[in-house]
């Protein structure tokens, strides 16, 4: 009797495990493909059909997504006192971090211990606001924050402001010495030099539009060293045939190199991650400073410089008083001094590469090679991209109304010849917009389909995931034009459905990047899947997650 009830006792047991929890034991089983995976998700087609009102479109505007100032921090942010002369200052991350990145913020704190005063009895202090350059000339030229004084890492966001109508006025043309450069292997090296001896620019975009190499780059409108690398590929094409980098054939042959270029990356580590794990690239842009104080690429690596010199100036931002541009001045002074300069050089920075740069280009050329990089970067080949959304529970609220508004405005970024699908998920995974041309009326109706949006229920984000793959499958090999990717925007929390090993081999298979963007997110989770096949994993709080999707989208699509 009593081995009877304890047989009844597992039977109820087995069977409260089998029905209660049938995801977690389908985690136990390894599907062979993308289709047999399928088979086991609950997901359906509910393709909106209504159609939202569309207001009438500004044109994309990354100024007009722009989060407050206060998103980005202060790194040196000194008390206010009563009869101080406090400046605030934009600078660069290289210089504005910690560590070996930290060179600007350990001479702004020291700087701000003196307590020096000026001629009006004033204690000069200074605030120190750690923001990319693209990111900073962005809140200069829209006007929507100006700060005393801007640093970026090269002159060409200067020349920028200045062509939107910002004044400027020099303080230092350099503060620190940097200089951008193509990493090389040294072995892909040593293999170029037998066809092309003299290793520079030039020969490196020849040997990419000829698949001798295979290069990535950054976003020119968020990366320093991406825009400088851009006009210098433009200019380089314009002086080779005494040509305006506006003529049709420069940006012919600009469309022929960025056939060869597998992607554009959001920011340098996506780029040098890719090389060490193997990926398609064989070789990227990068900074001498932060090259140097790589560990990864202490060896096997090779810098060959480009462009102009990343001078790092001050300028100062601006209608400034003469008290304020006095002020700058001291500040600079202060940082010209011996022990600063040595501190850069322990740093990485002020190397001397023996190379002397290239001249500045004007501001309004730098504008239209921006122009030029958007129209032409996909050469031809659209993009067939799918939006997974999160609209689980844990995305409800503010959350789930900043995924709306973001992916909205976002929308503007992208081409109308690109191709856009979306699909959501929730407990179950639901394909909201068949993937077509990206024309207004499919415009409207993915506009509609995420008003749509409620959140609730668990988050089988992976489930999601390979139904969005297999959209994109269908749709590429209907399509093989398209280059396909895949956006994920969640908070990174999966609690239910299939799990990251299931499907990393199958992911790994299809080839598609999947790029994540996490709203205050586990970011360990998406970072996982971004890493898979050459893409970019974002954090985004509420308050720049409009912001970024833009500059996602507008660097992808």
């Amino acid at each position: 009797m009593k081995k009877n009830a304890i047989l009844i006792v597992i039977g109820i047991v087995v069977i409260a495990v089998v029905a209660g929890t049938f995801s977690s034991l389908r985690n136990l089983v390894f599907p062979l493909s993308i289709e047999r995976a399928l088979g086991n998700i609950e997901w359906s087609e509910d393709y909106v059909t209504r159609r939202a009102h569309l207001s009438p479109s500004g044109g994309a505007d990354l100024a007009a997504t722009l989060p407050s100032i206060d998103t980005f921090s202060m790194v040196v942010n000194p008390r206010q006192r009563s009869n101080q002369l406090r400046l605030e200052v934009f600078s660069s991350s290289e210089k504005a971090g910690k560590g070996d990145d930290g060179w600007l913020v350990e001479a702004t704190t020291a700087f701000n211990k003196r307590n020096i005063t000026n001629a009006e009895g004033k204690t000069i202090q200074i605030a120190l606001r750690k923001i990319a350059s693209g990111t900073g000339y962005q809140f200069i030229a829209s006007g929507k924050h100006l700060p005393h004084a801007f640093t970026p890492s090269n002159h060409l966001w200067v020349r920028m402001v200045e062509a939107q109508g910002t004044a400027t006025t020099a303080i230092r043309e350099r503060l620190v010495k940097n200089t951008a450069g193509v990493v090389l292997k040294k072995s892909t090296a040593e293999e170029l030099r037998q066809t092309y001896p003299k290793l520079d620019l030039q020969s490196l975009t020849t040997a990419v539009t000829k698949g001798d190499l295979v290069m990535g780059y950054t976003n020119p409108f968020a990366s320093s060293t991406g825009l400088n690398f851009l006009v210098s590929v433009l200019q380089s094409y314009a002086d080779s045939s005494n040509l305006s980098i506006l003529d049709p054939s420069v940006t012919s042959a600009f469309e022929q190199f960025q056939q060869r270029v597998p992607f554009v990356a959001l920011t340098t580590l996506q780029m040098r991650d890719s090389v060490e794990r193997g990926g398609s690239l064989d070789s990227f842009i990068m900074e001498h400073q932060t090259f140097v104080k790589a560990s990864a690429l202490k060896s096997g690596y090779e810098f060959l410089p480009f462009g102009i010199l990343h001078d790092n100036p001050l300028y100062g931002v601006g209608e400034l008083t003469e008290e304020e541009k006095n002020g700058l001045e001291v500040f600079a002074k202060f940082l010209d001094s011996s022990q600063w300069q040595r501190k850069a050089t322990d740093y990485g920075f002020n190397a001397d590469l023996g190379y002397s740069g290239d001249e500045i280009a004007a501001g309004g050329e730098l504008l239209q090679a921006q122009r030029i990089w958007k129209e032409h970067k996909d050469a031809g080949r659209p993009v067939a991209a799918i939006f997974l959304a999160d609209t689980s529970g844990s995305m409800d609220g503010a959350r789930i109304r900043a995924l709306k508004e973001a992916l909205i405005q976002g929308s503007e970024f992208i081409s109308p010849n690109n191709a856009i699908g979306l699909v959501s998920f929730s407990s179950t995974v639901v394909s909201r917009l068949e993937i077509d041309t990206f024309d207004l009326d499919h415009k409207a109706r993915m506009h509609a389909a995420v008003q749509g949006f409620h959140a609730g229920g668990t988050t089988v984000i992976y489930d999601g995931i390979v139904v969005a793959v297999h959209q994109l499958q269908q749709f590429i090999q209907k399509n093989p034009g398209h280059k396909p990717i895949l956006i994920v925007l969640s908070d990174g929390e999966p609690n239910g459905g299939y799990n990251f090993t299931n499907v990393e081999p199958l992911l790994v298979k299809a080839n598609i990047p999947i790029y994540t963007i996490g709203y205050e997110a586990d970011l360990s989770e998406l970072k996982k899947l971004s890493a898979l096949v050459e893409a970019a994993s974002i954090d985004a709080g509420q308050a720049e997650v409009r912001y970024k999707i833009g500059s996602l989208l507008n660097a992808q699509m």
